[in-house]
């Protein structure tokens, strides 16, 4: 056994699985950018229901109260696959 070359092939096994590790952690930053984007734009939809529905409380519809706990379980779900990522 070549203890150097041993020493040397691991060192080299692990820059590499650290190299690509650190291409899929900027990969997992930009996914979950791009779910937190779409997540913000859903919120902001919920807000612009909500106070639709404060100035019309006594009106809301049963379709608006649907619409709105639909869009916040997206949002909770997006959420919840961005903490996965991080």
């Amino acid at each position: 056994m070549n203890i150097p070359s041993e020493i040397t092939k691991l060192r080299d096994g692990l820059l590499q699985q650290r190299d690509e590790l650190k291409v899929q952690l900027n990969l997992a930053r930009m996914e979950a950018r791009e779910e937190w984007e779409k997540a913000e734009a859903k919120l902001e939809q919920l807000a612009d229901k909500v106070e639709g529905v404060g100035a019309e409380a006594k009106d809301a519809s049963e379709d608006i109260w649907e619409s709105a706990k639909s869009l916040g379980e997206e949002i909770k779900n997006a959420y919840e696959r961005i903490k996965k990522q991080l």
